[in-house]
């Protein structure tokens, strides 16, 4: 990874740090949502402690809520324990400039309990073992996530003050695939591609999509693992970068009833030996070769007939859910066709450029989770050859055979809770965590009175 622009050995950070380039490290682990938490460290204190040491944080944020409140039922952590540390392991693997921020490097660290062992409920533990998984059936895996976000005119803190209602979007009509009005909001987009580009992750481009101030921007593939990095930077950049410029920007799935969804749409793909394993195996069923494998069809087979119960990872929250309707161009069954957006299976590209892009997870999805529920689903299509439903051909959204999607978070929550498959892949202690963290958020909204009501029962009722 040194070879990509803006990746840094320790070598040298070393020497930009004695040259005064880089001041600052900061460290950072993904939690339950995604986000990005961690700490600051000089730079040359980096270098002497912490880059072999690590350092520690408190085990309650793999189980606060959104507002970083502590949230009893955990077996993790609690209060009873006395919310004592964990270990922040650092990857140097991943250490890259923050171009976007003054003279600081960026390191992404693994989460270890206090016997020093990998925490099991952390997002990057997750992904690592389903990758081990791949890893020991002799597979490599290649991701690439496409993520869209809408563009706001008011700041972070002007969107807050109002209560996050009459927002201004920086578009104002569909500019799906314009350059008029994307150009408009190209001081954002381009500063954001360029500071990817200069940040380790390499950015193929980037376009106007389907709602007013609406967009997309697509960075290149690569191994899975370090794709959910480059989606957990991507997020922060593009966040902070449009603070910097008194702008702000929202990866919710639904961001308003009016306007498309956000989604995130994941394309993913199998290699051995240097090839693309789907595309081998879809030029040997066009030259009339027989084979008694089909690892493409099982993988497919098994990420979809698992899709209903891994569903909290892909739609992780109650907004999430709102996503789905039909002519909006998120699925709303479980179909799969080639080339066919409608569904929420596509199988897209030739030669090594082969894919499968699985289109349910809104832009909402923490990367790490929603991979290893793809990896896990998959590995046990191909361990126990499941056959996917026949290809579709049409509508998906018109479809009567195909199986609808879990409706709410709650349908979902409960779905992986009862599912055996769930806990035989990532374990009974990872399953009772995660079911407790979606049962807490459903929680959250029953609670709440929303705008909604209020428009609508306040004289009425």
């Amino acid at each position: 990874m040194s070879d990509v622009r803006g990746m840094l050995t320790r070598e040298r950070l070393a020497e930009l740090v004695a040259g005064g380039e880089i001041e600052t490290v900061l460290l950072a682990f993904p939690d339950l949502y995604g986000r990005l938490l961690g700490k600051r460290f000089d730079a040359e204190f980096f270098l002497d402690e912490v880059a072999d040491g690590g350092t520690h944080a408190c085990d309650y944020l793999l189980t606060v809520d959104m507002e970083m409140e502590p949230v009893a039922g955990y077996a993790f952590a609690s209060w009873d324990q006395g919310y004592g540390d964990v270990h922040l392991a650092p990857e140097l693997e991943t250490l890259r400039r923050a171009s976007w921020l003054d003279r600081t490097a960026i390191v992404l660290c693994d989460v270890h309990e206090r016997s020093h062992q990998p925490a099991a409920v952390a997002p990057r533990t997750m992904l690592r073992r389903q990758v081990e998984r791949a890893t020991e059936a002799g597979y490599s895996v290649r991701a690439a996530s496409e993520l869209e976000y809408y563009i706001f005119r008011d700041t972070y803190r002007e969107a807050a003050a109002g209560g996050y209602a009459k927002l201004e979007p920086a578009g104002w009509y569909i500019e799906d695939y314009h350059t008029l009005l994307t150009t408009r909001e190209e001081a954002l987009n381009a500063a954001a591609r360029r500071h990817l580009r200069d940040s380790g992750v390499p950015v193929e481009g980037s376009k106007g999509e389907w709602g007013a101030g609406q967009h997309e921007l697509n960075v290149r593939h690569a191994e899975v693992r370090e794709m959910a990095d480059r989606h957990a930077i991507y997020k922060q950049c593009l966040k902070e970068v449009a603070a910097q410029m008194e702008l702000s920007v929202s990866f919710m799935a639904k961001v308003d009833e009016d306007r498309a969804g956000s989604g995130c749409h994941l394309n993913v793909s199998l290699w051995q030996d240097g090839r693309n394993v789907f595309a081998q195996q879809a030029e040997e069923a066009a030259g009339g070769a027989a084979s008694d494998s089909d690892v493409f069809r099982w993988f497919l087979g098994g990420w979809i007939a698992h899709a209903p119960e891994m569903m909290v990872f892909y739609a992780p929250t109650v907004n999430s859910y709102k996503r789905y309707r039909s002519g909006s161009w998120a699925p709303t069954r479980l179909a799969w066709a080639n080339d066919n957006r409608t569904a929420g299976f596509r199988v897209a590209g030739e030669g090594d450029a082969r894919r499968i892009e699985c289109r349910i997870p809104g832009a909402d999805c923490n990367p790490y989770l929603a991979y290893a529920a793809t990896l896990a689903s998959g590995l046990d299509g191909i361990a126990n050859r499941i056959e996917p439903p026949p290809a579709f051909d049409g509508d998906a959204y018109r479809a009567d055979g195909e199986a609808l999607l879990p409706a709410t978070l709650a349908e979902a929550t409960e779905r992986f809770a009862a599912s055996d498959f769930a806990r035989s892949a990532l374990g009974d202690d990872v399953v009772e965590h995660y079911a407790h963290f979606f049962r807490v958020e459903q929680e959250a909204f029953e609670q709440a009175v929303t705008d909604w009501e209020r428009r609508r029962y306040f004289e009425r009722i």
